[in-house]
C-alpha cells in the first residue's frame, strides 16, 4: 500500500518509528521491540538506515520484509544518499523493489567519517528525483519545524522543502520538536508557499536527559522552558524523567490532534514500553479523530 493513499483515508494518520541495532548488537533485538509494537497497530512503521549509513548493512531491508510479510503493517524504509553513488542507489532501489517494499523515506543522510565521501548527490531532493525516476514507490521526505541547522534561515529551509516536494515527496515527517508553537508558525509558513502535502508531526517522548541533549545538538531543535525545568528536576530519576518526558509527549499530542494535525509520527527509540504508554493514552482520541 502507498502512504499516499493512506492520507486520502484517514484524517490523522499515526505511525512509529524504530532503528536497526548498532553494528556490535544483534538484528534479534528489534523483533522483541516489533512483537510488542505489533499490538498497537500502527497505520506504518518506518525504519532508519542501517547502522550509520553502511551501505553493505541491509538491515532497514531485512526490517522492513519483515514487517509487511510477518505483522501485515506497512513500513517505510529510510533511503539516504549522501555516502552513496548512483549506482548504489539504483540496487538499493531494485532490492526493495523485489522485496515488496514500496514506500520509502528519502534522506540526505550524514556524513559517516568511515565511509569515503561522494558528490553525486548533495541534496534529498535530488535522490526524491532518482527514486521517482526509477518508479514504483511513494516517497516521503523530512522537514524541520524550526529550520534545517545547515540552512541560514526557516524561509531558506522551506524553499529547499518546496523542492522536494516538486521532485516528488508525496508527504512529510517533521524532525523532533518539543513546542507546538514552533510546528504550527512552520505549518503557516509552508502551506503559505504553497506547499500542501500532508506533514506529520514528529514528537519524541524525553526519557533520557542525556540522549535528547545529544539529538538536539544534532538537528537544531530547541527545549522550552517547561520541558527544561522538568528535565532538571527529574534527571536524575529515570523512571521519574520517563514519567514525565511521556506526559509531556501526550500533552503535545492531544493538542496537535486538537488542531487537527494530518497525523503523529512518534520515534519510539525502540522503546516499547514508552510507545504502549503514548499510544494507550491517545487511542481513544485517534478513533474519535477517523470515524
Amino acid at each position: 500500500m502507498k502512504l499516499a493513499d493512506l492520507f486520502t483515508k484517514r484524517k490523522a494518520v499515526f505511525s512509529l518509528e524504530v532503528f536497526p541495532p548498532k553494528k556490535s548488537g544483534s538484528i534479534e533485538t528489534i523483533y522483541d521491540t516489533l512483537e510488542a509494537l505489533e499490538g498497537l497497530r500502527p497505520d506504518y512503521i518506518s525504519v532508519t538506515y542501517g547502522a550509520g549509513g553502511n551501505l553493505a548493512d541491509n538491515s532497514t531491508l531485512e526490517i522492513a520484509q519483515k514487517i509487511k510479510n510477518r505483522y501485515h503493517i506497512e513500513p517505510l524504509a529510510h533511503l539516504t544518499c549522501v555516502n552513496s553513488s548512483r549506482e548504489q542507489v539504483q540496487k538499493s532501489l531494485d532490492r526493495l523493489e523485489k522485496a515488496g517494499i514500496e514506500n520509502i523515506l528519502a534522506l540526505r543522510g550524514d556524513m559517516n567519517p568511515e565511509l569515503p565521501p561522494r558528490l553525486e548527490f548533495h541534496y534529498a531532493s535530488e535522490l526524491i528525483g532518482t527514486i521517482r525516476a526509477h518508479g514504483g514507490f511513494d516517497i516521503a521526505a523530512a522537514c524541520y519545524p524550526e529550520g534545517h541547522p545547515e540552512c541560514d534561515s526557516l524561509e531558506q529551509d522551506v524553499e529547499h522543502l518546496r523542492q522536494k516536494v516538486e521532485m516528488g515527496a508525496t508527504h512529510l515527517i517533521t524532525q523532533l520538536f518539543f513546542d507546538n508553537a514552533d510546528f504550527y508558525r512552520f505549518l503557516e509558513l509552508v502551506r503559505k508557499k504553497g506547499i500542501d502535502v500532508p506533514i506529520q508531526a514528529g514528537i519524541m517522548p524525553v526519557v533520557n536527559k542525556k540522549q535528547i541533549e545529544r539529538m538536539v545538538s544534532m538537528c537544531g531543535a530547541s527545549i522550552p522552558a517547561s520541558l527544561s525545568k522538568i528535565m532538571n528536576r527529574y534527571g536524575a530519576s529515570p523512571e521519574a524523567l520517563r514519567d514525565a518526558g511521556i506526559n509531556y509527549a501526550i500533552s503535545q499530542i492531544i493538542d496537535l490532534l486538537s488542531n487537527s494535525v494530518e497525523g503523529i509520527h512518534l520515534y519510539t527509540m525502540n522503546n516499547p514500553y514508552v510507545a504502549r504508554k503514548v499510544s494507550g493514552s491517545i487511542a481513544s482520541i485517534l478513533e474519535c479523530e477517523n470515524e
